[in-house]
């Protein structure tokens, strides 16, 4: 990667080859959004150069100030960038219907048999790889995000904060963009000067997006209303609608209150089925956002069996991932000049050493709960972190990851051959234990 940023050379994709790219990265985005995050790194940054590294990582933290998933609004946005609103609508849509596909039939199988154990068992290898290619990606993150002793100093804090002190995220974002907007002086105004500032047409563009966006994005709530026969799913597409909207940092942001919501207050499900829910998304491939379908074809399963569950896990997956397409097709024309101006990129570099903080925070938690089969959280007055009891370590896990590693580090074998690779060893060392 480390000619990564010379990617002006590199031709705009066909909308063929970026149909194909994108559905090998659906199919491959296994293990949440730091996964996610480093696998487009990988396609899109260091194997076709059609970003460079600062467009990425501008990318990335824009991404990371909006509500909802952050992964699919990032894929969302490079495709948009490449080809404009059908590249967005194809680099969109490829990163989620894969995972929706799969989670559609385990919804159905969960509910006619309750016990999905043997898709953990299929997918162990899988999250063994994922380990490995997120730390490759951090590590590469990093040396490009971290250009200054502040940027190293407001990483750790952010990780500090997320992992021991549990600080909202929406804080540490905000924190990190203040602290380098204040720091940044004007006098780098070579970027800005080259810039195209926005004009009256682009306020139009957007005005005109935002309103055929959210046209498109209540439709389906605004029928249920006026046939006034659903209430089940017009409450459903509701909430499901407030939670794309309210929910900032991350998928990780989403899961914590979508669980208390559906579980405590509307009770859907009971707390077990929420683990297996959670299980399930962290086990497939596509955003983590994934969850509401699973969530809403089993509430809708027991409202009216499987065509209602059906219905609740199609409309769910429309007012969740719809909004996805509003925010980058509204904002996206803008990023450019932001990251042009001085005091902005000052805040948009100042989100991305957050953000390294935060990837290491998933990354630590990820891997703590696949290498052992018990975690608990501890605590000390206002600190707490996570422990791991030694004697759950998963053996299968840990000499998976070490080959996985070799075949990164040292074989330099592609992300698509160690993940099926692992998951075959990971299948056939679970049968075999």
């Amino acid at each position: 990667m480390s000619e990564a940023n010379n990617v002006a050379a590199a031709p705009t994709p066909a909308s063929s080859t970026l149909f194909w790219i994108w559905l090998r990265i659906g199919l491959l985005s296994f293990g949440g959004p730091a996964a996610q995050i480093a696998l487009m790194h990988r396609f899109v940054v260091v194997e076709n150069r059609w970003l460079s590294e600062k467009q990425y990582l501008n990318a990335l933290s824009f991404c990371m100030l909006l509500p909802g998933p952050e992964a699919m609004q990032l894929a969302t946005y490079v495709g948009w960038r490449l080809r404009g609103s059908p590249g967005g609508l194809i680099a969109g849509l490829l990163f989620v219907t894969p995972g929706a596909i799969i989670i559609a039939v385990l919804a159905l199988l969960y509910t006619q048999y309750g016990d999905l154990s043997v898709v953990k068992q299929l997918f162990i290898g899988v999250k063994a790889a994922v380990i490995v290619v997120v730390l490759e990606a951090l590590m590469k993150v990093a040396r490009k995000a971290l250009t200054s002793a502040l940027h190293w100093a407001i990483a750790l804090f952010a990780f500090i904060g997320i992992f021991f002190f549990n600080t909202p995220f929406p804080l540490i974002v905000l924190g990190a963009a203040l602290c380098g907007f204040l720091i940044s002086t004007t006098r780098d105004t070579k970027d800005a000067l080259t810039s195209t500032a926005p004009n009256k047409s682009m306020f139009a563009s957007t005005v005109k997006t935002v309103l055929t966006w959210s046209l498109i994005w209540a439709t389906p709530l605004v029928l249920l209303a006026a046939l006034g026969e659903q209430a089940f799913l017009l409450q459903l597409g509701t909430f499901f609608s407030r939670l794309a909207v309210v929910t900032f940092g991350g998928a990780y942001a989403v899961l914590a209150y979508l669980g208390q919501e559906v579980v405590t207050d509307f009770g859907w499900l009971t707390a077990g089925e929420m683990m297996d829910a959670l299980g399930l998304a962290e086990t497939t491939p596509g955003p983590l956002i994934l969850v509401t379908e699973f969530v809403a074809y089993i509430a809708g399963f027991r409202e009216g069996g499987v065509a209602m569950g059906l219905a609740a896990a199609a409309l769910t997956l429309w007012v969740t991932f719809v909004p996805c397409f509003l925010w980058i097709f509204a904002g996206a024309p803008y990023l450019e000049w932001i990251s042009a101006q001085p005091r902005f990129k000052g805040a948009l570099s100042a989100i991305t050493a957050a953000v390294v903080g935060v990837i290491l925070n998933l990354s630590l938690w990820f891997a703590l709960h696949v290498l052992f089969e018990e975690v608990s959280r501890a605590h000390w007055g206002p600190i707490q972190w996570w422990v791991p009891d030694a004697s759950s370590i998963n053996g299968i896990v840990v000499v998976l990851s070490g080959l996985c590693a070799v075949a990164l580090f040292k074989l330099r074998w592609g992300i698509a051959r160690i993940v099926l690779v692992c998951a075959a060893l990971g299948w056939l060392l679970s049968a075999a234990s």
